[in-house]
């Protein structure tokens, strides 16, 4: 599941509203609809994004807080790391080998410890 596809589930789980449901008032297949929470389709067009906010009613922090989780739903990523230090290939490599065995715990620390190197070297 991605993090966009949680909260979308969150909402829907809140409002009492079903996939078919949302699905229809999106205009979209639940097929669709239940493959993007699933991570099983690439993250949706903005066009899209800015549906499910209005379909939720939600503003101004919740919005912002959807658009980013869309920014960050791409289950199929690439990471080029050509011209960049070899422990940056040496990194890509290995998340890339063993994200699927990493725990719950072990996904939350590595994420914390990112966002510290991302502010401590302003990203």
């Amino acid at each position: 599941m991605t993090p966009l596809g949680a909260k979308i589930r969150e909402l829907r789980a809140k409002r009492g509203v079903s996939l078919k449901e949302m699905a229809a008032a999106l205009s979209v297949s639940s097929a669709y609809l239940s493959a993007l929470e699933h991570g099983k389709r690439g993250k949706p067009t903005w066009f899209l994004v800015q549906r499910i906010i209005s379909y939720f009613n939600v503003i101004w922090d919740e919005a912002e807080e959807i658009q980013r989780l869309a920014e960050l739903s791409d289950p199929k990523i690439t990471i080029d790391t050509s011209g960049m230090d070899p422990k940056a290939t040496e990194l890509a490599n290995q998340l890339a080998d063993k994200i699927g065995g990493l725990s719950q715990e072990s996904l939350a620390h590595l994420l914390h410890q990112l966002r510290v190197a991302a502010v401590k070297d302003r990203i």
